[in-house]
């Protein structure tokens, strides 16, 4: 969440990014019920204060029937207000958590189709094989029996698609920890305070896209940015020990509510899927530089396994609540003939870190809110659908990337 000083001091630049992310907050209501909270609490405090002299004065002696009644009035004009007060920072709370990070500068204006190329690289392909029917004809997927167990879009996989999986994974990992992140395994379910903490609010209630725990204060993970950002939930970490890079292993559970229109097919869009991602704690001034860092990563990743794609700065329409700005990878599908999304990465500057209560202490002894960002080094079916879009043969044979056979046994084709 930003903060309201913030907000206050910034006002015009705060309903500008939240009117172009598409977000609806009333900011002026926000400020009117700050300054409400502001004199409630002085009063209060003025209570307080003449409750804790009256106190003082009839310590030790006689008591003061002046002095009692004086007491009993102030503790019940307290017993009046301090409700007040309670109801209207809920209120202040509610409303602040629906205010959307800011945006940069050189973040483009408008919707979706306002985002901007940036990069490039790789051959476009003319033709490809399509996944879902190469997968079937090879009996390495089974949606039906997924959805058998478990409802549509659930699947299994299997053989060689499910160890194709399993080298991408080990591949990505080896890459990470080249770039000194440490690895990580996380939890696949988050407290609301977590889930609300990382700004995973979506515009309508239509759009929320986390499965809930019935009868406990739990969600599914959608990604392993949720219980990373969480892992330093209400601590202070040492300026020297920043910045502090992370790669979390998960399960992805997704309802993938609002996605009328968009590509669904296979395995590109399910409800469950396994994903590798990085994450950074660091100084508010290091973020950018660390936001380019994550990118390049991805574009080594990408590149080395030999997938064309193109890199867009994402517009401020498609941003969500916490990115101040993302970058999208979008990889060139040979069977659609247009660049579809494979991986993302975000700098949310202080705005989780401010809600989660994660701080870092400066040389000097200061404390301030850090900065959080995002990416994803390999989203693990997605990416098996590009990897058959690519690499299958006329042969019916898979080619595997020279990256990827050392996991697979020093198989060249599967």
């Amino acid at each position: 969440m930003l903060d309201i000083n913030f907000i206050r001091k910034n006002q015009q630049l705060v309903e500008k990014s939240t009117r172009e992310k598409g977000y609806s907050v009333d900011i002026i209501e926000l400020l009117k019920l700050d300054d409400q909270r502001k004199l409630l609490q002085q009063e209060i405090d003025d209570l307080r204060r003449s409750r804790n002299e009256i106190a003082a004065q009839m310590k030790g002696g006689k008591p003061n029937p002046e002095l009692i009644t004086k007491g009993k009035e102030v503790k019940e004009q307290l017993a009046q207000v301090e409700p007040s007060l309670s109801l209207l920072e809920q209120q202040i709370a509610d409303l602040i958590k629906l205010v959307p990070n800011i945006i940069f500068d050189d973040v483009p204006l408008g919707g979706e189709e306002c985002s901007k190329e940036v990069a490039a690289w790789g051959e476009k392909k003319s033709s490809g094989v399509d996944h879902l029917d190469y997968a079937i004809s090879r009996g390495w997927v089974d949606f039906e029996r997924g959805a058998k167990v478990a409802g549509a879009k659930f699947y299994y996989l299997k053989d060689e698609l499910a160890l194709l999986e399993n080298a991408l994974l080990q591949y990505g990992l080896k890459k990470v920890l080249e770039h000194d992140f440490h690895f990580m395994t996380v939890p696949d379910m988050v407290s609301s305070k977590v889930l609300e903490g990382c700004g995973f609010n979506p515009r309508t209630s239509e759009q929320s896209d986390e499965y809930y725990i019935e009868g406990e204060d739990l969600a599914m993970i959608a990604t392993a940015e949720m219980p990373i950002t969480g892992y330093h939930m209400d601590e202070i970490i040492d300026e020297k020990d920043l910045p502090l890079c992370y790669a979390g292993y998960s399960a992805c559970f997704r309802k993938e509510a609002g996605t009328y229109g968009k590509h669904t097919r296979g395995l590109f869009r399910v409800h469950q899927f396994n994903k590798l991602e990085m994450y950074v704690f660091c100084l508010p001034e290091n973020s950018k530089e660390m936001h380019e860092k994550i990118r390049s990563i991805e574009e080594e990743i990408w590149q080395e396994l030999g997938i064309p794609y193109h890199v867009i700065n994402v517009a401020a329409g498609d941003l969500g609540a916490p990115a101040a700005k993302k970058y999208d990878i979008e990889y060139w599908s040979a069977v659609d003939q247009k660049y579809r999304e494979i991986t993302s990465c975000s700098n949310c500057t202080d705005f989780q870190a401010r809600s989660l209560n994660i701080r870092v202490r400066r040389k000097d002894g200061s404390v301030e809110v850090l900065h959080t960002l995002n990416g994803t080094a390999i989203p693990l079916a997605r990416t098996l659908v590009l990897m058959i879009e690519n690499f299958a043969t006329e042969g019916g044979k898979l080619q595997v990337p020279e990256v990827l056979q050392p996991y697979l046994g020093g198989a060249a084709e599967l």
